[in-house]
């Protein structure tokens, strides 16, 4: 039975997504990406968020800071580089946010 996309990616295996906002793009080739993720605390209930910081390839430079994208698990490419681009779920709006 030959092979088919569909079939390659199944025995490969599921790959992690995530979306996060693009917090630095002055690498080349490179972003960095913040996820935030919220939890309740196991003792306390108080949700509690936490952020995570990812180094994602993006080939052709195409995010800027303060867009919000989508990156996916891929082989180490560099020392801290796990994670590709997919692409830009939405753009930013240009104005930057004012620091408290």
């Amino acid at each position: 039975m030959p092979e088919t996309a569909n079939s390659t990616v199944a025995k490969r295996g599921t790959r992690k997504e995530r979306v996060g906002e693009v917090i630095s793009n002055k690498m080349a080739k490179t972003i960095v990406v913040q996820i935030e993720r919220r939890f309740p605390h196991p003792r306390y209930k108080k949700v509690v968020t936490a952020y995570s910081k990812f180094y994602a390839h993006d080939e052709k430079a195409e995010a800027k800071v303060g867009d919000k994208v989508r990156i996916e698990e891929t082989r180490p490419l560099s020392k801290l580089k796990r994670w590709r681009l997919v692409g830009v779920v939405e753009k930013s709006s240009g104005v930057e946010r004012v620091a408290a």
